[in-house]
């Protein structure tokens, strides 16, 4: 059940140093934790990662065994047809795996409130951090080492989410075995789970350095879809021009029709021309 409750994070700079808590959007969290749906989540998630390549062989599939070991009668022992049946040394297996695929389909909306859930479960052991911003010029794992460090978290399993894809960060983290990197509109709900501490950029949550509300990105910002405001403004300006394109197309495509039709009634109207007077007279002669 969703709790009418304002979470407050701790905010840090890039380097570890402690500012004012800030208030988490209400967006994504509004306390609502809802473990069912989580676990239908996290299930799928890893049964998703599975491959599929087990195989066995049944009898028909392993070499040898076409002809009988002995004859069928006067031995004293058991018939047998092959050295291949399942109760063989070396036989085929029975009822074995074979390569299939384990994927299993969750609707969007269940995705979107289980990593909701993830998210508000987080905030209500006051495991999220918010920090300004990375700005790496280049990758350095010791950096972010110390910054993990600083915060006194190095123990832990941190998961680190950066205003959209950030390979010198990424880099940065790849090296250190607790630590994982990745931009905060791909984050699941398996990631946040895993993870013991989670370290989220102001940016993605439409916050900016100083710690106050994002006016342009507010609404946007930690949503269902999880986009931070950039990226959204980016899209829907490629939509724009696609609509503006596609308006051209059509009204070209227009003007041209008519263009044809208007050319088709002209030649349609001209009058048929009348016959020489040298033709007439020939007729007339014969």
């Amino acid at each position: 059940m969703a709790e009418n409750t304002r979470f407050q994070a701790a905010a840090y700079t890039a380097e570890g140093a402690e500012r004012d808590a800030v208030a988490l959007p209400v967006t994504p969290f509004d306390g609502t934790v809802n473990e069912p749906v989580m676990h239908h989540a996290v299930k799928a998630f890893l049964a998703n990662q599975r491959q599929g390549n087990a195989a066995t062989k049944i009898r028909k599939y392993v070499i040898g065994g076409n002809q009988k070991p002995w004859k069928q009668k006067g031995t004293g022992r058991a018939r047998q047809g092959s050295t291949r049946a399942p109760h063989w040394v070396g036989g085929g297996t029975v009822f074995g795996p074979i390569p299939r695929s384990y994927a299993q389909y969750v609707p969007r909306q269940v995705r979107a409130l289980a990593r909701k859930s993830a998210f508000n479960a987080r905030a209500r052991e006051n495991a999220i951090y918010v920090i300004d911003g990375f700005t790496y010029d280049a990758p350095k794992t010791a950096r972010l080492k110390g910054l993990v460090d600083q915060l006194g978290v190095g123990d832990q399993k941190v998961l680190i989410l950066t205003n959209g894809v950030n390979p010198n960060v990424f880099l940065s983290g790849r090296n250190l075995p607790a630590v994982h990197v990745m931009p905060y509109q791909d984050v699941s709900t398996y990631h946040l789970l895993w993870s013991d501490i989670v370290l989220i950029e102001a940016g993605a949550l439409g916050l900016e350095g100083n710690g106050e509300r994002d006016t342009e990105g507010a609404a946007d910002a930690g949503d269902e879809g999880g986009t931070p405001p950039a990226a959204r403004k980016m899209r829907k300006t490629t939509v724009k021009k696609t609509a503006a394109k596609k308006t051209a197309k059509k009204s070209a495509s227009r003007a041209a029709r008519s263009a044809k039709t208007a050319a088709k009634r002209t030649t349609a109207k001209k009058p048929t021309a009348k016959k020489s007077t040298r033709t007439s007279a020939k007729k007339k002669g014969k």
